[in-house]
């Protein structure tokens, strides 16, 4: 790690603690060459694995652009997409895995997005599932009014 002060590459470890629930470490470090102090964030990488089989780094970013494309027009809170793509970042870290495929984030999004706003989740699931036909809107809506006769309250 470089010294953000005069770049030597030798520094000890001051302090070490977890944040963000345990998904980074924050480390307080010195300086052997100029004995000043600077912070470190460790996170570890979280990659996703696209249908091509390209790999990019998740990004929380790409979520909350996805869903607010989504909500275009709808009366949903900036606040509540920002709150769903950290509740998809928070499930598809716990899932463990260095490599989650593209897939998986799409599921990940489609649950916290059909409670936040249904028109919304079909918007979205049109473009995931690659709805073809008026049939597909159809089925998806008819699974969506069952599952509000399940559960009223949702």
């Amino acid at each position: 790690m470089r010294c953000p002060f005069c770049r030597n590459t030798d520094s000890r470890v001051v302090d070490s603690r977890e944040v963000e629930d345990g998904q980074a470490i924050r480390r307080r470090r010195s300086c052997s060459a100029c004995s000043r102090r600077f912070t470190t964030v460790e996170q570890g990488v979280l990659a996703v694995v696209k249908r091509s089989g390209v790999t990019e780094p998740f990004s929380r970013d790409k979520v909350v652009r996805g869903v607010q494309r989504a909500c275009q027009g709808r009366p949903v809170d900036d606040d509540d997409v920002q709150q769903l793509a950290h509740r998809v970042e928070e499930t598809v870290r716990a899932a463990g895995v260095a490599e989650i495929p593209a897939h998986e984030v799409g599921l990940a999004i489609l649950g916290p997005l059909r409670e936040l706003d249904e028109v919304a989740y079909l918007r979205f699931a049109s473009v995931y599932r690659a709805f073809s036909s008026v049939e597909d809107f159809e089925k998806e809506i008819a699974e969506l009014r069952k599952a509000t006769e399940r559960d009223p309250a949702g």
